[in-house]
């Protein structure tokens, strides 16, 4: 097996990382996986970088705004996409022990060919 890190691609590694690149965008540049990049820059104990998450205390993902207060047993099968206008739950009466309403259930729990009745 070849050893992808010739000592060009480790001097490179070094300087885009003490440049601030991103991991990914080592990889990319240096025609390597964002994991191969951790990794060597671990074993390098190259100046380990805090998490973006972590480092504003917020996650990286901006959550959906709240759409839909859930009251009771009602079908939380999602209508549309969170975030966007309109996004609700379906809201219909939930199937007993389902968390979704006999419509949404069938899409839902589909039963495997060839399994019989042994299936959800």
């Amino acid at each position: 097996m070849e050893n992808i890190w010739t000592q060009d691609r480790i001097e490179n590694l070094s300087k885009l990382w003490t440049e601030g690149f991103s991991t990914a965008e080592i990889g990319r540049r240096l025609g390597v996986t964002k994991n191969s990049v951790v990794g060597k820059a671990h074993r390098l104990s190259l100046t380990p970088r805090p998490s973006p998450v972590k480092l504003t205390g917020k996650p990286r993902i901006k959550p959906a705004q709240k759409v839909v207060e859930m009251t009771g047993p009602s079908c939380s099968w999602p209508i549309g996409h969170p975030g966007e206008k309109g996004f609700h739950f379906c809201d219909a009466r939930a199937k007993s022990g389902k968390p979704y309403c006999h419509e949404h259930a069938a899409l839902a729990y589909v039963r495997p060919k060839g399994h019989g009745s042994n299936a959800a």
